[in-house]
Formats: C-alpha cells, structure tokens, sequence
C-alpha cells in the first residue's frame, strides 16, 4: 500500500512491530483538522446525544462536566463515518496488519483546560478482539504537547500480556483504574500537531496526564479497529464495520479472563498470566 509518496511503509511497520506505535504526520490536513474540530464543538454546545460520558465522581466544577467524551459518533454522524473509514486510515491500517481492518469505534476527547488526564491502560482489556488484536488511530485535533495533556506511551508495551488492572488516582485522572508499570519504565510524551495520527497496539500501554494550562483544550479524534482476521469482540463495539462501511456479524467476546502481574526473574520483571480480570469496563 502507499499512503503518500512522502511515506515509508516499511519504516511504520518496523516501527509499529518494535515499539508498539508509529506516527503519520500530517495524515490529514491543518484545515481537515480544523473543520471537524469545530464540528465536535458545535455538536458539544447542541447538548447530548449518543453515547456521551463523564468522569467517574467527577467534581462539580470538573470540566469534563462540561466537555464529557463523545462516543459512537458513526452511528448518528455521517463526517465521524467518513473519517472512521477513511482510505488513508485503511491503507495505513492495511499496512501494519497485511489487510484491512474492522472499525468498531469513534471518540472525542475534547480535554479542556484545567481537566483531569486518564490513568495508564491497554486498549484490549475493553474491547477483547480475539484473535489478534485492536489498533488506535488516534489524530490530534489542536497542537497536542505536556502541558495540555499530550498522550503518554510505554513503548514495547505491546509484548506484554493484558496486565491485571488496580485503582488510579481519580485526583488526577477521570477513570479509576490503571496498570502497574515495573520499576525504572516510563511512559514517554507524544507530541502532534493537528492532523497527525498515531497508531498504536490494543496491549500498548499509554494514557496522559492533566491538562495544566489555562486556555487550551487538548482536542483528539480516536476510531478503534480490530485486525480483519478477528472473529470477537466485546458486546459494546457491536456492529463492527468494514472499511466500505458494510456492516458484518462478529461474535461477542465474554468478560473476565487471565491477566498479567510482575514478578521478579533474575533477567528483570516479567509479566506472567496469574491474575483473573475482576473488572469489566463497556467503553474505556
């Protein structure tokens, strides 16, 4: 596949294998960016509808009171569906897995200023595509940088298994639980500019920190995919759609299963499958 002549699919592959993720800058355009920015704000103002989330207790001055995440937008938004299946989103997907993807998801994260980040997690502890895996496209909708909350990834995390989940600090981040990290591993920032796209594994590890600045949001566009060789997923990403937009059937992944916890070899800590889930989220 060949996304731009500007574009290395070989280098997005290799990187996608080693690390987890890879970058597309300027997958979309600053103005494509700009307009659908401006048409998740419009959407907001006009009040719920969909799928509409909150944090968890949130405060009542919380801002995600006021800017909750969008969620399913495709379902009732003919510009979410396009970009969903967008072929530029297709090829690169087609790339890194060697065929075409199922969309199952769209969100908006509009993040304003003074708002909580999310704790660290992995995409297929929520969706539980099997077999293989989900992919993120996650593209910035504003200038994505630290001090607005920029993702935060574990690069390699992908290897590890789908890691035992314990409580976050909901101080700080708008979910309530998170992964252990093993001692001297860091998330590292990610920082875009409106229209980039970064892709990344379904067991990556990532999530952000607060937003501290005073008057920029830290607006994103997410679609969740899972490989086209995938025969479940859980029952709240249902229908799954081909990248045309026909719709398919799926089985629905059950909840629970085995998870990974750290335990110390003489080769350094090594995630090992001796947990069972005890939480189950529909949606992260």
């Amino acid at each position: 596949m060949s996304v731009s002549s500007n574009i290395d699919d070989r280098v997005l592959k290799d990187e996608f294998e080693r690390t987890g993720y890879t970058m597309v800058r300027g997958l979309f355009s600053t103005d494509e960016a700009e307009r659908l920015r401006d048409h998740y704000m419009d959407a907001r103002h006009r009040g719920p509808k969909g799928q509409n989330f909150a944090g968890h207790d949130s405060p009542d001055r919380d801002p995600l009171k006021r800017y909750p995440r969008m969620a399913q937008m495709h379902r009732w938004d003919d510009a979410s569906l396009q970009w969903l299946t967008d072929p530029r989103i297709d090829a690169v997907m087609t790339g890194l897995l060697g065929r075409s993807p199922y969309a199952v998801q769209t969100m908006v994260y509009f993040k304003p200023p003074g708002s909580r980040g999310q704790a660290l997690h992995q995409d297929n502890f929520y969706l539980k595509a099997d077999p293989g895996t989900c992919v993120a496209a996650w593209m910035a909708l504003d200038k994505v940088d630290e001090a607005n909350g920029c993702l935060e990834v574990v690069p390699g995390s992908h290897r590890w298994p789908i890691l035992c989940t314990e409580k976050a600090d909901t101080t700080v981040s708008f979910t309530d639980v998170t992964v252990p990290l093993p001692s001297a591993t860091d998330a590292v920032p990610v920082e875009m500019e409106p229209g980039d796209v970064l892709f990344f594994h379904g067991a990556l590890v990532h999530g952000s920190n607060p937003n501290v600045t005073t008057d920029r949001f830290r607006r994103a566009l997410i679609g969740h995919y899972i490989e086209g060789e995938a025969e479940r997923v859980a029952h709240y990403y249902h229908p799954a759609l081909r990248m045309d937009g026909t719709e398919l059937t799926l089985e629905v992944a059950e909840g629970g299963g085995a998870c990974g916890e750290w335990t110390d070899t003489p080769d350094g800590p090594v995630a090992v499958l001796t947990g069972t889930e005890t939480i189950t989220r529909k949606h992260e």
